[in-house]
């Protein structure tokens, strides 16, 4: 080939050298781009692998079924965690195992986080609140109890000693004008314990506070079983003319299909509490925020078993008073705000 004839083909021989250079960094770039994505964490930021544990609450409880379903979806939400669920006797026990650095997570009632004043309690942040609790004042159905100040001289089961029931139970006496410590012979059982110590004729009427319908209170409001609630409704505003902690209590009605053979289809007042997801703010960032995002998404998949998981709603999670929320949660919901 002569001379000029190879000067004129020289630029689209360098131009094909540029466009297979070009070609290859392009494709060594998908490839890296590939290998991240394979590697790093999908659907929110990255997060350490370290085990966590969720407190829950006693055995028959709303606060155990609801962590059993939420474990169950934070397989998928956080991939390589280890998420272990722990029993305990309610709220006030929750509230100190998180504050302490025992659990990681775990859930609580507002009235309860109000009232800690314990080590941690400037760490304690919340997630997110969930669903509201309703105290439940239990009978025989042939009990001539019709108010809480016809326990007087009962055997009566009023939750236990380190659990949320057991908190609000004292108060909801005191509003009452009573000691619990005096008035009746107080049995110190949960949710696990009471249903058959009434059936068996061990306890006269016991006390529950929990999501609608709870699991255990359903069982036995049969035409068999033959159970009725007691409204306490009643209690409310002597609740709240006892301090500002009694703020987190509200009226609130029972609708009459929650446990319809126990409640002759009519509604019951009572008192109601919010639940609150609380951690403290040793919790990772991207962790608390990859899981705020699951138990907003899970919301559906729980509520299918336990209805209170219905309420679980973006728009009111973020109102968690007493606690502020943890940084992670709070990205999450400024991530998600129209």
């Amino acid at each position: 080939m002569d001379l000029p004839r190879l000067r004129a083909l020289w630029p689209q021989g360098r131009r094909a050298r540029q466009r297979r250079a070009l070609q290859t960094v392009l494709a060594a770039g998908s490839a890296l781009a590939l290998l991240l994505w394979w590697l790093l964490p999908s659907g929110g930021p990255g997060y350490p692998k370290a085990p966590v544990s969720f407190a829950t609450g006693v055995a028959n409880g709303v606060y155990e079924k609801y962590g059993m379903l939420l474990q169950s979806d934070l397989r998928t939400a956080l991939p390589g965690v280890d998420v272990t669920l722990e029993h305990t006797e309610g709220s006030v026990d929750n509230i100190k195992r998180v504050a302490s650095g025992r659990d990681d997570f775990t859930i609580a009632a507002a009235d309860a986080v109000a009232s800690y004043d314990g080590p941690g309690k400037s760490r304690l942040r919340a997630v997110a609140r969930l669903y509201d609790d309703y105290m439940q004042l239990v009978v025989p159905r042939d009990s001539t109890v019709r108010s809480i100040r016809d326990l007087r001289h009962m055997t009566v089961g009023v939750g236990q000693a380190d659990s949320g029931v057991s908190l609000i139970t004292r108060r909801l006496f005191a509003a009452a004008g009573m000691d619990m410590n005096k008035d009746v012979t107080a049995e110190p059982v949960g949710i696990d314990q009471a249903p058959a110590m009434l059936l068996d004729g061990r306890l006269d009427a016991f006390f529950w506070s929990g999501g609608l319908p709870t699991a255990a209170v359903s069982a036995m409001a049969t035409p068999v079983a033959r159970i009725k609630l007691v409204q306490l409704g009643d209690l409310v505003a002597p609740l709240h003319a006892m301090g500002s902690d009694m703020a987190y209590y509200r009226q609130a009605v029972m609708p009459a299909d929650a446990y319809p053979a126990a409640q002759d289809g009519k509604a019951v007042p009572t008192v109601a509490v919010a639940n609150l997801l609380i951690t403290t703010d040793r919790a990772d960032d991207g962790l608390v925020q990859r899981l705020t995002r699951a138990v907003i998404d899970s919301r559906d998949t729980i509520g299918t078993v336990v209805h209170a998981a219905q309420l679980v709603d973006l728009r009111t999670a973020v109102f968690t008073d007493p606690l502020p929320l943890h940084v992670g949660a709070e990205r999450y919901y400024r991530s998600v705000k129209p």
